[in-house]
C-alpha cells in the first residue's frame, strides 16, 4: 500500500463482509479484523484480493503460543507482512513496505534513475550544452527512467484500475505517462525531433507559451519526477523503519535459547522449548528466559530494559521474576510460569502492535478525505486541461499545467500524518514503559482534567512498615522476636525492621546469642505472644512477650494505660499501631503505616502542571487517607476513604455526572471496574492482570510519575497528529490553485509532494526524543 486512498479501499472491502470491522494501517501494513458473525478467513483474504492486493493471516483466532500457525509476533507487531512456509513476497510488490529488504529494490531503481536523469536535467535546462540531436540521447537516456525505474508506480496502477479503483500511483503513473507520451508525440511527429533543436525552460511555464513554434520537451520533467518520488518513497521507507525501532527493538529483548534443568542436569534449548514447570539455570550477565518464579538463589535484577527503572531490583526464593530482565551477580534456578505469548513481554508486544494498527477519531476524517481524494484530483486535472483550452491557451500550456495537477496532489503526506505518529509515539512509551492499548486514548488524555488516585499501592507502597518506635530499641527487639513467627503483614513489617541476626550456629542450627521464641501463640485479630530467651546463654529464664491491641492486652491482665495515649495519637493519625508488654506492663508502642512511594508528590505535583486535580480514593480510614495526601500535596477536600470496591465506580460515576473528565489510577483487582468506568484508566504495571486488563494505559513500572509521562506523550502525540494533517492538507489545498494556474513545473511539484512525505515522517519521528 502506498496511500490512503489504498487504506480506503482495503477497509471497504473488508467491512462490507457481515460481522467484520476491519480498520487498515499504511505504515505497518497490516490489518486488525473483528469477526462477530459467520464470515471465515479465506473470506477476508478474498476481500482483500478483490481491493488489488495479497494478504496472509499473520494472528488466528485460535492462536494461544507463538509458535501456533505459522506467525511470527515480531513481524506481526511490526509489518503485518510474515509469509506462510513457501511463499516469498516479490520485492517489487510494494515500495513502501516497512520490511528492510524491499529497501533494496528501491534502492537500486533510484540509483538508476539519478545517474541517468542527471544529464537529462542539464541537457534539458541548458541551451549551451544542447548538440546537434542532443533531443535524441536525452530520449535514450530517459526512456529506462520512465519505465523501469518507475516500474513500481505503473504496476500499482495497473493494478487498481483493474479492480475499478485509483490511488496515489495512479496520479504519479499518468503524469509520467502523459510526460513521456507528448515527449515522444513532439519528438517524432511534432518537429522537435528536426537537428538544430534548441530548448530553453522556465520556472513558470506559462511565461514561455507565447510565441513557441515547435513543441516542448517534457522528458527531464517525466525523469526528474519518477527520481523525486523514488527519493522520497525510500526516504519514507527508511524512515519508518527508524519509526518502528523502538519496538523492534523491545520485542528482541527475549532471551533466544535458556538452560533447562532436568534431574540436575543442565542442556540449553531454544527458548520456545520452555513450557509452564520447567526449571531453568540463569547465570550472571544472562537474560532471564521468561516469566517465572525463584527456586533458589539470590541476585539483583537490571529491569531497565522493560520498566526504564535504572536500580537492580532484589530477588530471591519465591520473588516473580519477568522474562528478558538480566541477571547482574548470583545465579538463580527459576520455574517457568508463563511461557510464549503469555509472558510479560509478549503482552507488551501485543498491546502496542493493537495501539499502532487502530486509528484515532481524528485519522478517520483524513482516510474519509482521501478517499474520494484522488478522484476529484483527476477530474481536476482533466478539469484545468478543459479550461485553457477553452480559454484560447495552447495545448502545451493547458498540458502542462494538468500534469502539475497531477503530480502535486498526490496525497501521500496526508495518508501518513496519523499513522506514522502514532508509530513512534506508541513505540517511545513502550521503552519508557508506557504502554497505550489503543489510538483513541490520544484524544482521551486531552479532555482529561481530574485524576482520582487509588491510595494503597499506586499512590503508597502497599505493604506495612514500620515508622516509628515508642519505648526504646528493647521493645524492637522483643517484638521482632516474637513476630517473626507471625504470617501477618504487620507481624512482617516488625519482623522486618528488626532485620536479620547472624553468627555462629549451635548443635540445635539457633544463632548462638539471638532471641529463641517458645510456646508461640496467636489470637487472629488480637495479637501474638511468645517466650523469648537468648538462645545458648545458659539456664535462664525467659520472658513472655505480647504484641497486640491495648484491648486484647487487659483481656491478659496487663493494664496499658501508660502507652495509651501514644497509641491513641498515631491510630488518630491514621496508622496501625501496637502495644507491646512484658513482666505484666506494657513498654513500648510500635506505629506502622503503608509508607508514601518516594516518587509520588513529585508525580502528584507534575499532574497539577498539566492543569490536573488530584483526588485521593480509598477503602482506608479517613485519617490513613488525610496523612497520606498532606505528604503528596493532594488538598484534605479532595480525599475520599472508606471506599468499597463496589463504591470506587460510584465515585467516579458521580465525577463524571458533575462535569469532570476523569482518569482514575489503580493497581487492585477492586480498581478494575473503576478503571474501566474512568474516562481513562491507568493501571500501574506493578498491579494486578485484570486492572491492567480494564485500564486504557498501562505503566509498567509501577511509579506514579509514569502517569504524567503517559498524559505528556499521548498529547504530545496527538499534537504532532494535527501538525501533520495541517501541513499534509494545506500543503494540497495551496498547491493544486498554483498548478492548475499554469505556475508551477511539474518538475518542481514532484520535488515538493516527494519532500512533503518526507517532512511529515521527520515530524513523527521528532517524539523519539521524548523524556
Amino acid at each position: 500500500m502506498t496511500c490512503a486512498s489504498c487504506v480506503a479501499r482495503v477497509e471497504k472491502k473488508l467491512n462490507r463482509l457481515p460481522g467484520v470491522e476491519a480498520t487498515v494501517n499504511l505504515p505497518l501494513e497490516s490489518a486488525h479484523v473483528r469477526v462477530d458473525g459467520p464470515t471465515a478467513t479465506e473470506d477476508l483474504l478474498a476481500a482483500v484480493r478483490a481491493a488489488g492486493y495479497g494478504a496472509t493471516v499473520v494472528t488466528p483466532p485460535h492462536q494461544q503460543q507463538p509458535h501456533h500457525a505459522d506467525m511470527d509476533p515480531i513481524e506481526h507487531a511490526l509489518s503485518g507482512h510474515s509469509m506462510a512456509p513457501g511463499h516469498d513476497m516479490d520485492p517489487d510488490e510494494d515500495t513502501s513496505a516497512p520490511t528492510d529488504t524491499r529497501g533494496n529494490d528501491l534502492r537500486s531503481r533510484l540509483r538508476v534513475a539519478a545517474v541517468l536523469t542527471v544529464p537529462v536535467l542539464l541537457i534539458s535546462m541548458i541551451p549551451a550544452l544542447q548538440f546537434t540531436g542532443w533531443q535524441w540521447v536525452v530520449a535514450a537516456l530517459a526512456m529506462p527512467v520512465v519505465t523501469w525505474a518507475a516500474w513500481p508506480f505503473h504496476r500499482a496502477a495497473f493494478r487498481a484500475a483493474r479492480h475499478g479503483a485509483s490511488t496515489m500511483d495512479t496520479l504519479v503513473s499518468i503524469g509520467i505517462i502523459a510526460a513521456t507520451a507528448w515527449s515522444l508525440w513532439a519528438l517524432l511527429v511534432g518537429g522537435a525531433g528536426e537537428p538544430g533543436m534548441t530548448m530553453t525552460p522556465t520556472l513558470w511555464p506559462r511565461a514561455a507559451e507565447e510565441g513557441m513554434t515547435v513543441p516542448e520537451l517534457y522528458f527531464e520533467v517525466a525523469a526528474v519526477v519518477t527520481t523525486f518520488l523514488l527519493a522520497g518513497r525510500y526516504a519514507e521507507h527508511r524512515s519508518r523503519r527508524r519509526a518502528g525501532d523502538a519496538l523492534r527493538a523491545l520485542l528482541d529483548l527475549g532471551a533466544k535459547d535458556a538452560s533447562l534443568l532436568v534431574d540436575g542436569i543442565e542442556r540449553r534449548v531454544p527458548v520456545d522449548r520452555l513450557v509452564v514447570g520447567d526449571e531453568f539455570v540463569v547465570r550472571p550477565g544472562e537474560k532471564v528466559a521468561t516469566d517465572g518464579l525463584v527456586v533458589s538463589g539470590t541476585s539483583a535484577l537490571d529491569t531497565s530494559l522493560l520498566t526504564g527503572e535504572p536500580v537492580p531490583v532484589d530477588v530471591g526464593p519465591g520473588d516473580e521474576v519477568t522474562g528478558a530482565t538480566i541477571n547482574t551477580s548470583g545465579a538463580l534456578v527459576v520455574r517457568a510460569t508463563r511461557v510464549g505469548a503469555e509472558t510479560r513481554l509478549a503482552q507488551i508486544g501485543r498491546l502496542v502492535a493493537a495501539a499502532q494498527t487502530g486509528k484515532a477519531p481524528v485519522q478517520r476524517l483524513a482516510d474519509r478525505i482521501s478517499a474520494v481524494f484522488v478522484p476529484v484530483v483527476l477530474v481536476l486535472a482533466l478539469g484545468t486541461l478543459a479550461a485553457w483550452l477553452l480559454t484560447g491557451s495552447g495545448v502545451q500550456a493547458a498540458f502542462t499545467a494538468a500534469v502539475a495537477v497531477l503530480i502535486i496532489a498526490c496525497p501521500c503526506a496526508l495518508g501518513l500524518a496519523t499513522p506514522t505518529a502514532l508509530l513512534v509515539g506508541t513505540g517511545r512509551g513502550a521503552q519508557r514503559g508506557i504502554l497505550i492499548k489503543g489510538p483513541e486514548i490520544l484524544e482521551q488524555t486531552r479532555t482529561i482534567d481530574t485524576v482520582v488516585l487509588d491510595k494503597t499501592g499506586t499512590v503508597t507502597e502497599g505493604r506495612m512498615s514500620l515508622v516509628q518506635v515508642v519505648g526504646g530499641d528493647e521493645v524492637l527487639r522483643y517484638a521482632a522476636a516474637v513476630e517473626q513467627l507471625a504470617e501477618h503483614p504487620i507481624g512482617q513489617a516488625i519482623a522486618a525492621a528488626a532485620g536479620r541476626t547472624d553468627g555462629p550456629t549451635g548443635g540445635d542450627g539457633v544463632i548462638i546469642g539471638s532471641d529463641q521464641v517458645l510456646d508461640f501463640r496467636a489470637e487472629a485479630g488480637h495479637g501474638v505472644s511468645g517466650v523469648v530467651r537468648t538462645a545458648h546463654a545458659g539456664v535462664g529464664l525467659g520472658r513472655r512477650v505480647l504484641v497486640g491491641k491495648p484491648a486484647w492486652l487487659t483481656e491478659q491482665g496487663i493494664d496499658p494505660t501508660g502507652f495509651q495515649g501514644p497509641f491513641d495519637a498515631a491510630e488518630a493519625d491514621g496508622a496501625t499501631a501496637v502495644m507491646v508488654a512484658w513482666d505484666g506492663s506494657p513498654r513500648g508502642v510500635l506505629v506502622l503505616r503503608d509508607p508514601v512511594k518516594a516518587t509520588s508528590a513529585q508525580a502528584v505535583a507534575e499532574l497539577r502542571a498539566l492543569g490536573l486535580r488530584p483526588v485521593l480514593l480509598t477503602g482506608d480510614n479517613a485519617g490513613a487517607a488525610r496523612a497520606a495526601a498532606r505528604e503528596v500535596g493532594i488538598s484534605e477536600d479532595d480525599v475520599i476513604a472508606h471506599v468499597l470496591p463496589a463504591d470506587k465506580v460510584a465515585v467516579v460515576a458521580r465525577l463524571q455526572a458533575e462535569g469532570a473528565r476523569v482518569a482514575m489510577v489503580g493497581d487492585g483487582v477492586n480498581d478494575a471496574a473503576a478503571l474501566a468506568t474512568a474516562d481513562l484508566g491507568l493501571a500501574m504495571g506493578t498491579g494486578t492482570d485484570v486492572a491492567i486488563e480494564a485500564a486504557d494505559i498501562t505503566l509498567v513500572r509501577g511509579d506514579l510519575r509514569s502517569a504524567g509521562d503517559a498524559i505528556r506523550l499521548s498529547r504530545r502525540t496527538l499534537r504532532v497528529i494535527k501538525q501533520n494533517l495541517f501541513w499534509a492538507f494545506a500543503y494540497n489545498v495551496a498547491a493544486i490553485p498554483l498548478a492548475a494556474l499554469g505556475l508551477l513545473n511539474p518538475m518542481i511539484a514532484g520535488a515538493a509532494m516527494a519532500l512533503s512525505s518526507v517532512l511529515v515522517v521527520g515530524n513523527s519521528l521528532r517524539l523519539r526524543r521524548f523524556e
